[in-house]
């Protein structure tokens, strides 16, 4: 097979295709702000995520140092979608307002969904969403800080995860703390646009590796956390 030679080109943004999830933070009054964003993976029980230095979700988790990573499925994409211009600052920055997003103090309302207490911090999680992680914030680390041009424009946070929740039709048959990867369809974006997850195309060497391998074990002194009521 002849393969013609790449071209070099100079894009953007390089979102070649990340999970959505919508991003539970709490308020200065108690309320739980929601961010839709896709710049997240995960190690081990930590969490990784970019997010804008001067959002709301920023201001939240920096007095507030936890949040909920709901996972959300391709099938709740228009939902996601109605918080795609809207910010939970009241005093929306320059850059946004031109590009048109407006304050939205009620983020579930505005996507119709609904709030459900969490076990092991306060911002609430997204009931209709399939996964819920609640994760205690452990770092901020400033993106480009070798910039100085470039400014505070980017935080890094480092989350542990500290409970793990599932739509019951995700689990594993005949594994109580797996997820079928086969039912989970998680919403992708790539490049500003929406997609889904396609069947598996092909079988993986790696799941020959036992799941359990790969457990951290929960640090010291630590116990799990009875489920909320």
């Amino acid at each position: 097979m002849t393969v013609p030679p790449h071209v070099a080109i100079d894009p953007a943004i390089l979102y070649f295709g990340t999970p959505v999830i919508l991003l539970s933070s709490l308020n200065e009054d108690g309320t739980t702000n929601l961010m839709p964003m896709s710049s997240v993976f995960w190690l081990g029980r930590r969490a990784v995520l970019g997010i804008g230095a001067k959002s709301q979700t920023a201001l939240n988790i920096e007095r507030r140092p936890e949040v909920v990573m709901n996972l959300v499925s391709a099938d709740l994409v228009s939902h996601v979608d109605r918080l795609a211009l809207t910010t939970g600052r009241p005093d929306v920055p320059r850059w946004k307002a031109d590009a048109g997003y407006v304050h939205e103090p009620d983020k579930f309302r505005a996507a119709g969904l609904s709030a459900v207490a969490s076990a092991t911090v306060r911002p609430r999680r997204v009931a209709e969403a399939p996964v819920h992680l609640e994760a205690q914030v452990r770092a901020l680390h400033q993106l480009e800080a070798d910039d100085v041009a470039a400014g505070r424009r980017t935080l890094v946070v480092e989350a542990q995860v500290t409970k793990v929740w599932i739509a019951p039709d995700l689990r594993l048959a005949g594994y109580p703390d797996r997820v079928d990867p086969d039912r989970w369809r998680p919403l992708i974006m790539s490049f500003q646009h929406f997609y889904g997850l396609g069947a598996r195309v092909h079988p993986s060497r790696l799941a020959s590796i036992d799941e359990d391998r790969y457990r951290v074990p929960a640090p010291a002194g630590r116990r799990a956390e009875a489920p909320a009521p």
